[in-house]
This record gives C-alpha cells, structure tokens and sequence, in this order.
C-alpha cells in the first residue's frame, strides 16, 4: 500500500514537472506579467522563430518556477489528508490532442506575424539598394562633372597658350629683341658714373622703352594687315596670314598700341620721345599703308630709307637726347660713342632692309614689289649686304682701335673682329636657293645687330 501511493506520488509530480509546463507554454503563449513590447522587440529584431521560442521559453521557465514553489507545501498539505490518484489513460490522450492544437495555434500565430514583419524587412532591404543605388549615382555624376571640369580646363589653357603664341609672331620678337637693346644701350651713352643711376633715371628710361615697343608693334602690325596675301606665300605661319587672328583682331591690337605709346609719351613730357614716336609712326604707316602716295614699301630706296633712318638715326639721337636732356637736365652734347653708334648703324640697318627681302622674292615678284632682290637678284643683294658688313667691322676696329682706354681697346677691337670672323665663317655655307638658310641667316644678321649694340657703350 505504501508503495503504491510512493508510486503515484511519483507520476503525479512527474506529470507537474513536464507535463504541466508544456501545457502553460502552448495555452498561454505571452506571459502577462512581462509587457508586449519587452517579448515581441527582441523575437523581431533578431529576425527569426529560435527568438521567439527562446523569450517564450524564458517566460515560461519564470512561470514553472513560481508554481513549482507553491506546490509543493500544497502537495504536502494534500499528501497526508487526500488520496491521490492518477487520472487514467483516456484523459492523457485528450491532454495530448490539446498539446497538439495549441502548437498548431502557436504556430500558425508566428506564420502570421512573421508574413506581417516581411513587408517592412523588404522595404527596408529595398531602401538600402535605393540609397547605394543613388550613392554609386552621385559618385558617377561627380566623376563625370570633375572629368568635365579637368578637360574644360586643359581646353582653355591650350586655347590660352595658342593664343599667346600667335600675339608673340604677331609681334616679330626679333624686331623687339632689337628695341629693348638698342635703346638700352643708347640709353647707358649718357651716363658719366654710377651716381647717374637713380630712381628718375630708370623712370625715364622705362617711358622710353615702353612707348618705343608699343610703337614697333603697331609699325609690325600695320605690315602684317596689309600684307595678309603676301605672307600668306612668304611668311605663312604668321597668325594673320594663317588665320589664328581675325583681321578685326589685328586692327584692334594695332590701334590699342597705338594710342599706348602715345599715351605714355604724352605722360613723360618729354619732348624728344615724343618726336621719336610721331616720325616712326609716320614712317611706319607710309611704309605700309596702301594708299596714293603711301605703300613705300614697293619702292627699294624709300623702304631702306625708312628702316635706316627709324633704327640707325632716330633710336640713336631721339633716345639719347631723351636720357641726357629729360632725364638727367643736361645740355645735349654729341659724344663719340654717338656718333659711332650712328654711323655703325647706319650700315647694319641698310643691310637688314636690304637682306629682308631675299627670304621675300617669290611673293615681293608677284605682287609687284620691285625690291633690290627682285631687281638685281638674290645673289647679288646678299653679296652686296656681306661687304657691307665686312666693311663696318673693319671700320669699327680702326675706332676701337684709337681709344686711350686699354680695357676699351681690347674690348672693342678683339668684339668686332671675332663678330666679322663668325660672320665670314657663316657666309661660306650659305645657299640663295635654300629657304630655310636664307632665313636663318636673316636671324644671324639680327644676332649681329645685337651683339654690336653690347659694344657700343666701350666706344669712348
């Protein structure tokens, strides 16, 4: 008897230890202790059914172990006053069939959730692809516009350079290159010591130079614009013959340089660099312009006549009476470096004005230029310019010759005989029906032209 009531004490507690729990899990799925937003946050932000049974199980097991310490004082309160009993076999299988469609409640719950929650996972999902979409998007468009940026850039800087390269042959840079030191030379004839180099000194010296080089490239210009046809044979790479600049922008780059060089005379006061500028300006456009009476340039003795008188007389007396009168208040007094300077370039500019029109023959020929080289022929025009040359060298010597100074004697005497040696060197080599030499040797003539200007100051 005792054992069989051990017995059954034994299967009723093992019905309250599983049995029971299981059916508290399945019949009452949330605990009502815990609130809703505590269970249900955590089963779907961790997105699947293993949460979900883990919270419930939790809540659960909390639920077991209340029970499970009440009931065994009742248990034991019950033990010695009551019989227990076991239920019997039917009624377990009842209980089973209630396990069963309580999971299939608890089940088809979470389905159903589960199906609530997925809309909001894809939209979430699908968000996200918008964003990067859109992100990969921005990145291409600013790839796209700095790309952009980058060639809009390297456009404007090789239009920029294009263009400055055409201003420089608009501007015949040997023409220039010959105005910054010829004046500068001449401009250095006056000075007596070093106390002469001042702040006004060098204001002067600036105002003649500036307007000097904005009236030679007005005097180049003017030639380019009414010589297009001619270049266009002769000197094709100039940018009006090859059509970098438009005529209009020839005429206004004329015309703005024009009025600069006057305007800076006007500013100096200065009476001799104001008649400097007005007969180059005169002498430049009678050489060129096409009109009754002008376009002297067709004609051999008035275009040499024009190029000597502005490089050989006008640069040297203008510009020297500008520093010794103007700038230092002097009373002009010729010098005989001035005078040597004038009569030395009195045959280098005829030599240039002679030789230029060698390279030009072709074009000079069919557009009626009847310049010396048209005339007499190339050959001769260049053997001509040679003596010429030849012959100012030997004189310069002589002057360098007879100066009192000896640092001056040998300076000048040891220049010019090794710049007539290279020049008879280089004339060995030279071929009239070879364009490229012809025109190299034009530029070696200039180089000439400058070296002497070098010179001139140590003819005392």
């Amino acid at each position: 008897m005792a054992h069989a009531a051990g017995l059954h004490y034994a299967r009723h507690a093992v019905i309250n230890r599983h049995i029971n729990p299981l059916l508290l899990l399945l019949l009452n799925p949330t605990v009502p202790s815990a609130p809703s937003t505590q269970i249900h946050r955590p089963i779907f932000s961790s997105g699947g059914r293993p949460a979900m049974m883990q919270a419930t199980t939790a809540a659960a097991a909390a639920q077991l172990l209340t029970d499970t310490r009440r009931r065994p004082r009742c248990s034991r309160a019950r033990l010695g006053a009551t019989r227990l009993s076991w239920p019997g076999r039917f009624p377990v299988q009842a209980f089973a069939g209630q396990c069963q469609s309580s999971a299939a409640t608890v089940t088809h719950r979470f389905s159903a959730i589960s199906q609530a929650t997925s809309p909001r996972r894809n939209t979430r999902r699908q968000c996200s692809d918008d964003q990067s979409a859109l992100q990969a998007g921005c990145s291409e468009v600013n790839r796209d516009q700095h790309g952009y940026d980058v060639n809009r850039f390297e456009e404007i800087s090789q239009d920029v350079s294009k263009k400055l390269c055409a201003f420089y042959q608009f501007c015949r840079p040997h023409t220039i290159f010959g105005t910054i030191i010829g004046i500068t030379s001449v401009s250095l004839l006056p000075m007596k010591s070093l106390d002469d180099f001042t702040a006004t000194v060098l204001k002067g010296y600036l105002e003649a130079l500036a307007a000097a080089l904005c009236m030679n490239i007005y005097v180049v210009g003017l030639n380019q614009l009414y010589d297009i046809q001619i270049d266009k044979i002769n000197k094709p790479g100039l940018p009006l013959a090859a059509g970098e600049f438009s005529v209009a922008t020839g005429v206004f780059l004329v015309v703005t340089f024009l009025i600069m060089s006057f305007s800076i005379g006007i500013r100096s006061g200065s009476v001799p660099l104001m008649c400097a500028l007005v007969v180059s300006f005169l002498l430049g456009s009678a050489y060129s312009i096409e009109a009754p009476l002008l376009r002297w340039k067709r004609h051999a003795l008035l275009a040499a006549s024009c190029i000597l008188f502005v490089r050989a007389i006008l640069v040297q007396l203008a510009f020297f009476a500008h520093m010794q009168q103007h700038v230092l208040a002097r009373p002009l007094a010729a010098t005989k470096s001035l005078v040597f300077a004038t009569l030395f370039m009195c045959c280098f500019s005829a030599v240039i004005a002679l030789f230029k029109d060698i390279p030009d023959v072709d074009g000079d020929r069919d557009f009626g230029i009847q310049s010396l080289s048209v005339r007499l022929g190339p050959q001769r025009v260049y053997q001509l310019c040679i003596g010429i040359l030849l012959t100012a060298y030997g004189a310069a010597t002589v002057v360098g010759a007879s100066s009192t100074n000896l640092i001056q004697k040998i300076i000048t005497v040891f220049g010019h005989g090794l710049l007539a040696l290279t020049l008879w060197q280089r004339s060995r080599h030279f071929e009239v029906e070879n364009q490229a030499r012809v025109t190299s040797f034009y530029m070696f003539i200039w180089k000439l032209f400058y070296a002497e200007y070098f010179l001139i100051p140590f003819v005392q």
